[in-house]
């Protein structure tokens, strides 16, 4: 009884420890946005370059996350998620006490590098304590509110902090959230076992994957700056090609430690969740960009009151991630992928109805319960899905593929819906004078969105496997032990 209670305390403090830090890095994902004009006053930054401190966090997060998945594989997934968490601290803490430009920029890509490191190492820590069964349902389900709340609540402590504060709280913020992750994972989080290591690390992968993964985003993100066709965008997106051509030609024929196994795609629930997920991410990163603009540039609300007003958000996908825990032990994670898509698409749709004569209740409030309780549903069942079937000892690596696809869904996401939204209101869509015009920019946006939904449904009904789900998600420990007890008789690249 009491070796019981003691595995449900570890149980429970490993799953506080993968929510706070989920938690975090969602939140610091968001709470710098409303915060950028106080920044560029503040600090001196001039027009745009003001946003590249949105993004040199995401270049080093975008980038680094595959490398990050392999160094918790390769090095412990407790050791790399409480390295980073220091990095991501002490990157919070001099951030806030910058007093040029360029210190605050290198802070905030240190973020990034921190991030890229603690985010797949906590999932995949979840992916391994949480194998199967009712639990894993629960873990996913928590996993995916805290990760909800995190994004929405940062737009709100942004929008307070920014206002009430200035603008250096919104990277101190941060600090304490962190440091209550490291206390917990110390205690929370056991210690992983040694790494056998039968092959020499691909340190080639590891820099063609990185700099390829780099350049896509880079020219991504800066399509706000240069536009899709200039030859900053061109070069970039053709150096990212290259690159990660001759970075999958490595990971095919290299006889190291891959950094990538693409043996892993040739898993449905892997190839198939991960392309959900990169649709799902472009979506409703957007959702967040449009709904907070119009809130602001169309309905005239402040920062503050904006933020709050996206708190019933947070709250829907709360509900539908705990709504997808009461259904996870009854329908394959594969349905609730297909209705929490359609719901979340119906959401979308409803938001592209909007007025530039709207209201808070009549435009935004119904909308958002149904898109995020939609959301919420299928938030949890497309991460367990991604890692379902995979061997233990690379759920790190599974971990930050699937983070990957998602910030490389949520970049072009904002940048593809962006860009069509700016053209339909002829010019910037957050700069425009012409209420009629955004509105009709942010209407296309959402309605952008929900097509996008739309085809992450059909991906879960024609890639992913009827049974995925319960009986999926019982049978990873069996093969994770047959697996490791073939450790020796199977290729270190075959998952």
């Amino acid at each position: 009884m009491f070796r019981k209670n003691e595995t449900a305390a570890r149980s429970g403090l490993t799953l506080a420890t993968v929510g706070v830090v989920q938690f975090l890095v969602s939140l610091d994902l968001s709470v710098v946005n409303l915060g950028l004009p106080e920044i560029a006053s503040g600090l001196g930054f001039g027009g745009v370059d003001v946003t590249w401190v949105i993004h040199a966090y995401a270049l080093a997060f975008g980038g680094l996350l595959l490398l990050g998945g392999k160094l918790a594989d390769r090095h412990g997934r407790r050791r790399v998620l409480l390295g980073g968490l220091c990095l991501f601290a002490l990157a919070s803490l001099l951030g806030g006490f910058a007093q040029e430009q360029g210190q605050l920029i290198a802070a905030r890509a240190a973020q990034g590098v921190g991030a890229a490191a603690l985010a797949p190492a906590a999932l995949a820590i979840l992916t391994v304590s949480f194998p199967s069964g009712r639990a894993r349902a629960r873990a996913f389900g928590v996993w995916s509110a805290m990760n909800a709340a995190g994004g929405a609540l940062g737009v709100l402590v942004g929008g307070v902090l920014t206002e009430y504060a200035g603008w250096r709280w919104v990277m101190w913020v941060n600090v304490p959230m962190a440091v209550l992750a490291v206390v917990l994972a110390w205690w929370g989080v056991a210690a992983d076992p040694p790494v056998a290591r039968h092959a020499r690390p691909d340190v080639l992968g590891a820099v063609l994957g990185t700099a390829g993964m780099t350049a896509l985003v880079y020219g991504i993100v800066g399509t706000d700056q240069h536009g899709w066709m200039s030859p900053v965008t061109l070069g970039a997106l053709v150096a990212a090609s290259v690159l990660l051509v001759a970075f999958a030609v490595v990971q095919r024929i290299t006889t190291r430690d891959a950094v990538l196994p693409l043996a892993l795609f040739r898993l449905r629930t892997v190839s198939g969740a991960n392309a959900y997920n990169l649709l799902l991410g472009a979506a409703m990163a957007s959702a967040f960009y449009f709904m907070s603009l119009y809130l602001q540039d169309v309905l005239g609300y402040g920062p503050a009151l904006a933020g709050l007003m996206l708190l019933p958000f947070a709250l829907g996908v709360v509900a539908g991630s705990f709504l997808a825990i009461r259904l996870g032990s009854r329908m394959p994670a594969r349905s609730l992928l297909i209705w929490g898509g359609l719901l979340t698409a119906a959401g979308f749709a409803w938001f592209g109805r909007i007025g530039a004569d709207g209201t808070f209740l009549a435009d935004v409030l119904g909308p958002s319960l149904v898109t995020s309780i939609g959301f919420g549903l299928c938030l949890g069942p497309v991460v367990a899905t991604a890692t379902v079937g995979v061997d233990e000892r690379y759920s790190g690596v599974a971990s930050g593929v699937l983070s990957t696809s998602r910030q490389l869904g949520a970049s072009l996401g904002l940048a593809v819906l962006g860009t069509a939204a700016a053209a339909r209101a002829g010019g910037s869509a957050g700069g425009s004078t012409d209420v009629d015009a955004l509105t009709g920019g942010y209407a296309l946006g959402f309605t952008l969105g929900a097509v996008l939904l739309g085809l992450a449904v059909l991906v879960a009904a024609l890639v992913l496997p009827r049974a995925t789900g319960r009986t999926s998600s019982r049978s990873t420990t069996s093969r994770s032990t047959t697996s490791r007890k073939e450790h020796h008789h199977r290729d270190h690249s075959n998952p």
